[in-house]
């Protein structure tokens, strides 16, 4: 039986707290899936939201309107210290874990922008971020990252 050994992490890979700002801005301590819940209970702020987006290489308007289906003037309405409802602060989360598989996977931003933003076969030629707006979506992205990072052809 063969065994997957799974590669250290650069020191420079971002982890999905950093993906939203960093501890600066995500004043929770992240220990489990507990301490998750507990964050998405109080809500995920504007500035997280606004930090993840940065990340992706796309605008905030089709971020919020084509991934979390709210209107961009709705959330530029808000302070930066606002917080997110629960159904969206779980679906920031979500693909914020997403993105940092990717920063695992190909440990370059310019790489991480690239690979979600271009079409992909094992996804019917589907950008990868045309698909976070589904957590469905977000499992078929996170499986082929898997496979990519086992070496099976995606």
């Amino acid at each position: 039986m063969k065994t997957a050994i799974k590669k250290s992490k650069p020191a420079d890979v971002l982890n999905f707290i950093n993906l939203l700002g960093g501890k600066a801005v995500v004043n929770h301590r992240i220990r489990s899936d507990f301490d998750i819940i507990s964050f998405i209970n109080d809500g995920v702020t504007k500035e997280s939201l606004d930090a993840l987006t940065g990340h992706l290489g796309i605008s905030k308007k089709v971020f919020s309107e084509n991934i979390l289906g709210i209107s961009v003037k709705t959330l530029e309405r808000k302070k930066s210290t606002d917080k997110l409802d629960k159904r969206t602060s779980s679906h920031i989360i979500e693909i914020a874990r997403v993105v940092q598989h990717t920063f695992e996977v190909f440990e370059d931003k310019e790489k991480v922008k690239m690979w979600l933003n271009y079409p992909n076969r094992a996804l019917n030629g589907i950008k990868p971020i045309d698909l976070f707006y589904l957590s469905t979506g977000l499992k078929m992205v996170d499986d082929i990252l898997g496979r990519i990072e086992h070496g099976v052809f995606s």
